[in-house]
C-alpha cells in the first residue's frame, strides 16, 4: 500500500514563509541595482554580481513558490 506523499514543510507556514522569502528577495534586488548603479564601470566585481543576483533569484522562486502555495495553488 502506498504512503500518502506530505510537504516537508508544515501548511501553517506558508504565508510566513512567502512574506519573508520575497522580503529577503526584494532587498537583496535592491542592494543589487543600488551597486549597479553607484559603481563605476572599472569597479564591479563579476562574482559579486553573479552572486547577489542568483541569492535574489533563491529567494524570489521560493517566495513565489510559497505565495502560490498559501493561496491555493498547489504547483
Amino acid at each position: 500500500m502506498a504512503a500518502a506523499i506530505t510537504s516537508p514543510v508544515p501548511v501553517a507556514w506558508y504565508p510566513t514563509l512567502a512574506i519573508f522569502m520575497l522580503a529577503i528577495g526584494l532587498v537583496v534586488t535592491a542592494s543589487f541595482f543600488i551597486y549597479e548603479a553607484t559603481s563605476s564601470r572599472r569597479n564591479r566585481s563579476l562574482a559579486k554580481e553573479l552572486t547577489t543576483g542568483a541569492l535574489a533569484s533563491f529567494f524570489l522562486g521560493f517566495g513565489t513558490l510559497f505565495l502560490l502555495l498559501a493561496s491555493g495553488v498547489y504547483v
